[in-house]
């Protein structure tokens, strides 16, 4: 099941290993757009994409699925839930290194405009975008 979170719901009886739920009321406290799709099983959190609704834009900030749940199509559903919930342009940064990823992004149009030098510690980021 996938849900949209916001500051003003609660998680009760959800656990999670791939987000600290204290993490998450923290993120959306301290970034007024942002906001987080979660991909719950059996009351856990195994995956999330937590984005920015920027006006007239969503930035997508982090996508994350627990390691035992990855390659199996969840952070496809994650990020077809959120490409069908919005009609604006989606752009994100990925280190060039993390191919699954970058694959993930091709999979929904998403096209390499620049790229960002040592974004991530020295390692160069893609910048991505989706119209």
């Amino acid at each position: 099941m996938i849900i949209e979170f916001n500051k003003e719901d609660k998680l009760d009886n959800i656990s999670s290993e791939v987000l600290y739920i204290e993490e998450l009321y923290n993120d959306l406290d301290n970034n007024p757009f942002g906001k987080y799709l979660l991909y719950i099983e059996d009351n856990e959190i195994i995956g999330y994409l937590y984005y920015s609704d920027i006006y007239d834009r969503i930035e997508i900030n982090q996508i994350e699925i627990k390691n035992i749940h990855r390659r199996c199509g969840k952070g496809t559903l994650l990020m077809q839930e959120l490409i069908d919930k919005n009609n604006k342009s989606i752009t994100l940064e990925v280190n060039k290194n993390n191919i699954p990823a970058i694959n993930l992004y091709k999979k929904f149009d998403f096209h390499e405009v620049a790229i960002r030098k040592g974004y991530y510690n020295g390692i160069d980021a893609i910048l991505m975008e989706r119209k």
